[in-house]
């Protein structure tokens, strides 16, 4: 009898030895590739619920680097370059030539610096409640942005601040396991690691990668009750870069948990096409 996997085991924990050091990530099925970039308070397996509604594609979900096991970055203060120079080693380590990526929040920055470096490796990007950076922003409030998430971490403690923090990333009326799987990844978050993506966000920004433009398909995804990247800043988003702009239905700002079905349906719609021409496996 053919075995299915449980919910909790379908993304299973992998690593791999990087010359930078450990990166880890969850890898499920089989397909053309899907890469998963989380957001800053969050971490691969906050992907479990979206990877169920996805059959049919090979999946890489990566804990950043300074998340869970990953090897933090050398710099204690690193832009979104860094990130995509570890993404385009770690991709190139386990044999991904190209991909859809999917950068969530934090990730979307992310996502974007790896397509200004390395757009022939991608077939499409999605952009889902997409964090813009405060790059632009004057001196205090780039310093507000930085210290107001690692601090509370460290002073508060893990379970304090996933309890409070946790609901604001949901629908008002996000299930007990969606909060409690913002949660967890909340508890597993790394201080040394929070501070180097909070670096990123408050002294980055993800239009800074844009130039003459990505050279590769990409869509912008947001929940429509997100309250962190509210709708009318991602559609702005999508308007100035000529992107599709897609609305998931009953969802905040951790879109891909509070309405995984929806997410699911709105990015195999926009992949399968992206991905047609290219080799299964």
């Amino acid at each position: 009898m053919t075995s299915h996997p449980t919910p909790a085991d379908i993304l299973t924990p992998n690593a791999e030895a990087l010359a930078a050091g450990r990166q880890a990530y969850r890898e499920s099925g089989e397909g053309p590739t899907i890469v998963l970039l989380h957001g800053i308070s969050s971490g691969a397996a906050s992907w479990e619920p979206l990877a169920r509604h996805l059959p049919g594609y090979h999946l890489l979900a990566w804990d950043a680097p300074g998340y869970t096991d990953s090897q933090p970055l050398a710099s204690s203060r690193p832009l979104a370059a860094d990130y995509a120079a570890r993404l385009d080693d770690w991709l190139t380590a386990v044999g991904v030539q190209r991909c859809v990526m999917v950068g969530h929040s934090l990730g979307a920055m992310m996502a974007s610096a790896f397509a200004a470096r390395c757009p022939e490796r991608l077939a499409g990007m999605i952009l889902a409640d997409p964090a813009l950076g405060y790059r632009h922003a004057n001196a205090g409030k780039r310093d507000e942005v930085y210290r107001s998430r690692w601090t509370l971490l460290a002073g508060q403690g893990h379970d304090a601040y996933a309890a409070a923090r946790a609901p604001r990333l949901l629908r008002d009326d996000a299930s007990d396991d969606a909060i409690a799987r913002v949660r967890d990844g909340m508890r597993r978050l790394n201080v040394d690691g929070f501070a180097q993506a909070s670096w990123m966000l408050a002294n980055d920004s993800l239009e800074g990668y844009v130039g003459d433009g990505w050279g590769v398909p990409a869509a912008v995804l947001c929940g429509d009750q997100d309250a962190i990247t509210p709708p009318q800043a991602c559609r702005d988003l999508a308007a100035r870069q000529g992107l599709t702009y897609h609305a998931i239905p009953r969802a905040g700002h951790a879109s891909y948990i509070d309405a995984p079905d929806a997410f699911a349906r709105a990015l195999d719609a926009l992949a399968r096409p992206w991905l047609a021409t290219l080799p299964r496996g």
